[in-house]
């Protein structure tokens, strides 16, 4: 298990390093800067911005220095949120952005194999069609039409639960956008689980066992653990976008999260913080990936050979 754990450590760190660099150079690339005004400010002013932050270098200087900081975990000072790096700015929405993503992935996956396990049991069922329909249009209808139908319904008309903000992470404020979050990722993890649970019920060596008389129990669990590497698979990827934050429901629900941040930096020319957030989502996406990668591994050891 070590070898295949430093294999694909070794594949992470040059993924990470291009991830950066071509990040660096496109944020660059787009029109405007961090420092342009409706009213410009005076040249000499302007002058002096880019020289406290250092972008009166030559962009390659830029970029070795800013690789130099990356090395010592500092991502640089927020050219948009004055007097706040960009390290203290995720300080305070990286836990907004994993509350809701950790709540959206029990969610997804409490319900999506509970939902995938009862449709691959009955296949063929009206309940099997009921799942595989509500599952298309859950995956079809993007976030940013489900959530105003949703502050429309709860919110506005039944008066249930807010329609926004945080208050401090108050279950009534996690309700809607947690639901939000969960719904497509239910509908992946039930098909994935019912599809793994089909395959391998369809095994002669499943239905062999059926035939010797084995134990209810013993079945299940002999299930279980084939069906469980797709959904495994998916959840590195399906973890790292829902923990780092949904731009669309934290813009819509006016959450302090990670997404809000990269829309506000975006919108600024924030260099450093578009790229710390571009960083952060690909550290969590290679570690998540690795984590995976190597519970696959630990349920199928064949798979150690391919990493």
């Amino acid at each position: 298990m070590i070898p295949y754990v430093l294999r694909r450590l070794a594949q992470a760190v040059p993924t990470l390093f291009i991830v950066v660099t071509l990040s660096f150079f496109l944020v660059r690339l787009a029109p405007g800067g961090p420092f342009d005004l409706e009213r410009p400010l005076p040249a000499a002013a302007m002058e002096n911005l880019r020289r406290v932050y250092g972008l009166d270098q030559p962009l390659l200087v830029q970029y070795g220095r800013y690789l130099a900081a990356l090395a010592r975990g500092d991502l640089g000072p927020s050219f948009s949120v004055r007097d706040l790096s960009v390290a203290e700015l995720f300080a305070r929405g990286l836990p907004v952005s994993m509350t809701l993503g950790g709540l959206a992935l029990l969610v997804s996956l409490v319900l999506g194999t509970l939902l995938g396990g009862l449709s691959a049991l009955r296949r063929g069922s009206a309940l099997d069609h009921a799942v595989t329909t509500l599952g298309t249009f859950a995956l079809t209808v993007p976030g940013f039409v489900v959530a105003p139908l949703l502050q429309i319904a709860f919110g506005l008309t039944l008066h249930w639960l807010p329609v926004g903000g945080w208050d401090d992470g108050s279950p009534k404020n996690l309700v809607l956008p947690v639901v939000t979050l969960a719904l497509p990722q239910v509908a992946v993890v039930a098909r994935l689980f019912r599809a793994g649970l089909v395959e391998v019920f369809d095994r002669p060596h499943w239905r062999t066992l059926r035939a010797l008389g084995l134990p209810p129990r013993t079945l299940a669990l002999h299930g279980l653990r084939g069906a469980a590497l797709p959904v495994v698979s998916y959840l590195g990827p399906a973890a790292a976008g829902l923990l780092t934050g949904s731009v669309v429901v934290e813009t819509v629900f006016g959450l302090p999260g990670v997404g809000r941040y990269f829309v506000d930096g975006a919108i600024n020319r924030d260099y450093t913080l578009v790229l710390g957030t571009v960083v952060l989502i690909a550290v969590f996406v290679l570690v998540l990936n690795l984590l995976s990668d190597l519970a696959c591994a630990l349920i199928d050891p064949r798979l150690r050979d391919f990493g």
